[in-house]
């Protein structure tokens, strides 16, 4: 069984994720912004192997902890997407601007495609690129626990911003329609920011993208 804890970090409150494989105790950590010293003591006190980090996208209150923490333990950094390179590499730019502590940019292990998957211990995620707040966007999605982190693409009643560099709001609502949609109404998706909702409730009522 694939499990799962929501541990809000940074002063923006962003949604960073441990997931991890129940018979292994193998784990990741989806969007490791920052405030490190808390993941990693909630990654302990849970008594699991982290093996990888995950990313949905390069903005610094999801990725600015990143570069670190794979220096620090060795660990694969896997996503997003190609399209985010250049928001990984203004990270330090990025810390500064938003009053952030340093972060480093980095080259991720692996880049992230549409239709790949990411394992961790005996557990499968589906990976669905979902542009639109950043180009290089992706969604992790469990379908085995109807679940998908689907970091600031889709939030509890809103939606991403898509007034950054190279955001693009055709491309989020396509994203959320043609992408989320599919995955079925009673999949509880885990924003970037803010609670949790099910695609059926943001289909209904969600004023930028209900009755799509």
């Amino acid at each position: 069984m694939l499990q799962y804890l929501t541990v809000p970090v940074t002063q923006f409150q962003q949604n960073a994720s441990i997931v991890w494989c129940d018979a292994t105790g193998d784990a990741a950590i989806i969007d490791p912004g920052g405030d490190l010293g808390v993941l990693l003591e909630e990654v302990g006190r849970l008594g699991l192997n982290l093996k990888a980090l995950w990313l949905t996208h390069a903005h610094i209150d999801h990725a600015g902890g990143t570069g670190e923490l794979a220096q620090k333990l060795g660990l694969p950094i896997i996503g997003p997407e190609e399209g985010d390179q250049f928001w990984i590499d203004g990270l330090p730019q990025q810390s500064q601007m938003f009053g952030f502590p340093p972060a480093m940019s980095f080259t991720p292990t692996r880049w992230l495609h549409d239709g790949d998957t990411v394992q961790i211990g005996n557990e499968v995620l589906n990976v669905r690129h979902c542009p639109g707040h950043t180009p290089g966007h992706v969604v992790f999605h469990a379908p085995q626990i109807d679940r998908a982190f689907v970091g600031d693409v889709l939030f509890a009643g809103s939606i991403g911003r898509t007034d950054f560099p190279k955001g693009n709001h055709q491309q989020l609502i396509d994203s959320i329609t043609q992408r989320l949609w599919p995955m079925g109404d009673q999949t509880v998706f885990i924003p970037g920011h803010g609670p949790e909702s099910t695609f059926g409730r943001e289909r209904r009522t969600n004023p930028y993208v209900g009755n799509t």
